[in-house]
């Protein structure tokens, strides 16, 4: 008798191959059968009219702080995510001594946008080595999996000190340092190492985080100390305009280690089409066999804008600024009169408050790239119904259907920025990029950007939009999106035991919906520890989410189930 038997669903296995009616049979945490009747089990879970998939595996997010507070860690969980990964774009909380605590919350802040409050009242410090943190996340009980990554911030700031703070070049000494930490933290179970060459990446407004500057000897030689470890991925964050300069040398690192390199690939308005020569670099290394990934994402990097968020038209307003930091029922308020609406939105006035920074601008007044999100959010919008489409129809400025749209919902609208992955107004290039062998599901940060960026609902969307509901280009196959966030992802991190539903794997699972998954629209919520603020969407039509055989969501609500642990390096069947 099996512990418990799937009964009858519509089994997506993760392999790409075509999906099949079957049941699926579970003993002791794993998957003992799939195939057609099973026989019994202590527990049954009818799936009929559902599909079944596995638990998706989200390699990039920033759960390095609310790891230690939330052990379900939402809204992960809500989108059938059974297991993730952290510690990328070289952020994250250890190494780190007693003293550079408050610093490094402040670089997660900057980079990351998780409020410092919420950092500092919710991380319980119980390390100061990798080795440690990984030990504390150890003794935690977790609803899902969680693995981390070595980042180069902390890693380099606990070496160097405020050396490495001031972009120091790194003396031999150093790096020799920095190469013996990264080879006891991978010993220990690090997933890989991460850093970041960005200059969107700042912390305390102006400051770069360390690493961004590193040398060529820093960089290969921590690249090389993973390789004599022999696993682990190289994550790397980068100007994506320039990315093209980075790819030979990532190459050369994947193809001397012979282990993963992944590097952000996304398309910029300034450059649209250099993911087309990214891509036909991957084709190269692919040739060659050579582990050089680009991590691509799901949908646009949407900036959602909303008076309770971080971002919006208006913020740069004098006005504005004067009314920020009143309740919400008292802004609110004077939002609602029409003398103050009149001053926002008065054109002149906000030309004058931007004139001196062009990025500001850029980031808050790209009109005719802003979308009101809607009941039910459309993430490939078309032209005509941008923000500047509708004032030109309707004879009104930009500023004015911005702050009707933000009105909505009782001042709870949110207007849509697609600032990366939509140079082209649709979302061609990922149509492709989704579909290239050398290309890996990424960049829905979960955890991070709490004010402005709710894209942790990726893996739900990659189902409901490509596989199903997308109306402006060609869908994609459902067993494709299933695989490109299970097996895929799983098997570049060395995570074999996951990602299908086969006999002797991991049984993480989802039943879902499928007919009637949607993913609502994202809203504030005021939940994180010092009452902080973050952008949340949740999902509907998940039946049941599995991990390790038992259910830890049904129907949206947790379970209380606690079967998850800690990732340490590779995972073997």
């Amino acid at each position: 008798m099996f512990d418990t038997v799937i009964r009858g669903g519509t089994i997506v296995d993760g392999s790409g191959a075509s999906r099949f009616t079957g049941d699926v049979g579970i003993t002791g945490g794993r998957i003992v059968e799939v195939g057609g009747k099973l026989g019994a089990g202590r527990r049954e879970v009818d799936a009929t009219g559902a599909i079944v998939t596995p638990g998706w595996v989200d390699v990039h997010t920033h759960y390095d702080g609310q790891v230690t507070w939330d052990p379900y860690l939402s809204p992960s969980t809500d989108h059938g995510v059974t297991s993730v990964v952290m510690g990328n774009c070289g952020v994250g909380f250890a190494p780190v001594r007693p003293d550079r605590r408050d610093w490094l919350i402040s670089v997660m802040e900057g980079v990351e946008d998780i409020p410092g409050t919420v950092l500092a009242e919710g991380i319980q410090w119980e390390w100061e080595s990798f080795p440690e943190y990984l030990d504390a996340l150890a003794r935690k009980p977790r609803a899902l999996d969680v693995g981390a990554q070595i980042p180069h911030s902390a890693l380099r700031t606990y070496v160097m000190g405020e050396r490495g703070i001031t972009h120091d070049e790194a003396t031999p000494e150093d790096i020799a340092q920095m190469v013996r930490l990264v080879r006891e933290g991978l010993s220990a179970g690090a997933l890989g190492f991460s850093t970041t060459r960005t200059l969107i990446h700042k912390y305390q407004q102006r400051k770069y985080p360390p690493g961004t500057f590193a040398s060529p000897d820093e960089i290969l030689g921590i690249a090389r100390a993973m390789g004599e470890v022999g696993h682990g991925v190289f994550q790397m964050t980068s100007n994506h305009s320039q990315m093209e300069t980075e790819v030979p040398w990532l190459a050369e690192v994947a193809r001397r280690n012979r282990l993963p390199v992944a590097f952000a690939l996304v398309q910029t308005d300034q450059t649209p089409d250099t993911w087309k020569r990214l891509l036909a670099a991957l084709d190269d290394a692919q040739k060659e066999d050579i582990p050089l990934y680009g991590a691509v994402a799901g949908r646009p990097a949407g900036i959602l804008m909303a008076w309770l968020g971080s971002t919006h038209p208006f913020m740069a307003h004098p006005l504005w600024q004067q009314m920020a930091a009143l309740p919400w029922e008292q802004k609110l308020a004077r939002l609602r009169d029409p003398a103050v609406r009149a001053q926002l939105t008065d054109a002149a006035a906000m030309r004058q408050a931007m004139e001196h920074d062009s990025r500001l601008a850029y980031l808050t007044q790209s009109f005719h790239k802003m979308y009101a999100l809607g009941a039910e959010p459309d993430y490939e919008p078309a032209q005509e119904t941008s923000i500047a489409a509708i004032a030109q129809r309707e004879g009104r400025s930009p500023l004015e259907v911005a702050y009707d749209m933000l009105m909505a919902q009782d001042g709870k609208g949110i207007v849509y920025f697609p600032s990366f992955n939509y140079a082209y107004n649709d979302l061609s290039q990922l149509h492709t990029q989704l579909q290239h062998p050398r290309t890996m599901m990424s960049l829905a940060d979960g955890g991070a950007h709490c004010g402005y960026i709710c894209d942790v609902s990726m893996p739900t969307y990659m189902l409901t939009h490509w596989a199903r509901d997308r109306s402006r280009g060609p869908t994609l196959p459902l067993e494709l999106m299933v695989q490109r966030q299970t097996r895929d992802t799983a098997a570049i991190y060395g995570l074999h035991d996951r990602g299908l539903l086969q006999s002797g794997y991991l049984a993480d699972l989802n039943i879902i919906d499928f007919d009637r998954l949607r993913i609502p629209p994202p809203y504030v919520a005021f939940d994180l520890p010092a009452g902080g603020r973050r952008l949340v969407q949740t999902a509907e039509g998940y039946r049941a989410t599995f991990k390790a055989g038992e259910a830890i969501m049904e129907n949206g609500e947790r379970t209380g189930a606690l079967p998850g642990r800690l990732l340490r390096g590779p995972q073997k069947r």
